[in-house]
């Protein structure tokens, strides 16, 4: 059987398809399909507050795709999301009610904290070890969502409207990073040592290009060394000489910003990168409302996109 998930970000739209497979309550899936489309609903929503016929009409096309996909692939249940830029324009519901109507697919509008409740559904946690204090960032184009767990438990989560594509816009906001610094110190102070755990498609590609072996965490100045090299470059030669996407070259600079201000708030001098984000949470989800029994969820990650 195949499950999908549909993540309406404020870059990019992406949809994954998953093959799922049970044996003796112990459900496993692999990443089968793996598509993306940067559409940039963000610069409409975060600017105008509002998503514009022809960013809309591009939506639709993009959800009409992926339905189509998801009946070839014969999907049997999915999960569409959208998030910050849908959140935050005042038409979303209306764009959600035309998606909806002109395309089969239903979307949901999820909060700041529903997202990263989400994104932690994936549990990077049970592959790391256990007995250690991570803080969990995940940096998008309308928001990062962070969370704090120690000894395996959640202590905390929440959303805060600084992401790649605001602070592109100049849309974000002095208060929102004070806000951010304060949530970062009150929930990491009481812990010694702590790592960082990031995800979200830019940290992804920082860490292809720095060589790091997979499973090797990127240290604080790596990744200051990574983001200094990047930042030497025009945007032109970041997509000409360094081959980035243009929908990337200029979003990693500021992604970068994001990751290094938080490490050195936490006080972090480790970040793992594994390769996951909502799309895999919702999957997740999927998971547990269809086998409400099962005693474990893993993803084969040899054989994932």
């Amino acid at each position: 059987m195949r499950y999908a998930a549909i993540d309406i970000g404020s870059n990019a739209v992406r949809l994954l398809i998953a093959d799922i497979v049970e044996i003796n309550d112990e459900v496993s899936f692999k990443k089968n399909t793996l598509v993306r489309v940067p559409l940039r609903l963000g610069d409409d929503a975060f600017l105008d507050k509002h998503i514009s016929p022809r960013k809309v009409n591009d939506l639709l096309k993009s959800m009409s795709a992926f339905r189509n996909l998801m009946d070839v692939y014969k999907v049997q249940d999915y999960m569409a999301c959208a998030t910050s830029a849908m959140r935050e324009a005042d038409n979303g519901p209306e764009v959600v009610e035309r998606v909806l109507n002109e395309t089969g697919v239903q979307l949901q509008i999820v909060d700041g904290k529903r997202e990263a409740n989400i994104i932690y559904s994936s549990h990077i946690e049970k592959y790391l070890d256990s007995r250690r204090t991570y803080l969990y960032i995940d940096v998008g184009g309308g928001s990062t969502e962070v969370s704090v767990f120690s000894n395996g438990v959640l202590i905390d989560s929440n959303s805060f409207n600084i992401g790649t594509i605001r602070m592109l816009d100049n849309q974000d906001t002095e208060e929102t990073w004070r806000d951010l610094k304060n949530w970062i110190k009150e929930n990491t102070k009481n812990y010694k040592t702590i790592f960082g755990i990031g995800t979200g498609g830019n940290i992804n590609k920082i860490f292809k290009i720095s060589g790091e072996k997979a499973g090797t965490p990127l240290t604080f100045t790596k990744l200051k060394a990574m983001y200094d090299y990047l930042n030497s470059f025009s945007l032109k030669d970041r997509i000409n000489v360094l081959g980035l996407k243009e929908d990337r070259a200029d979003v990693i600079i500021p992604a970068s910003e994001i990751y290094l201000t938080l490490m050195r708030w936490a006080g972090i001098k480790q970040l793992y990168v594994p390769k996951v984000g909502l799309v895999d949470g919702i999957i997740h989800l999927l998971i547990e409302k269809n086998f409400p029994k099962a005693i474990s969820i893993t993803e084969r990650k040899e054989e994932s996109v």
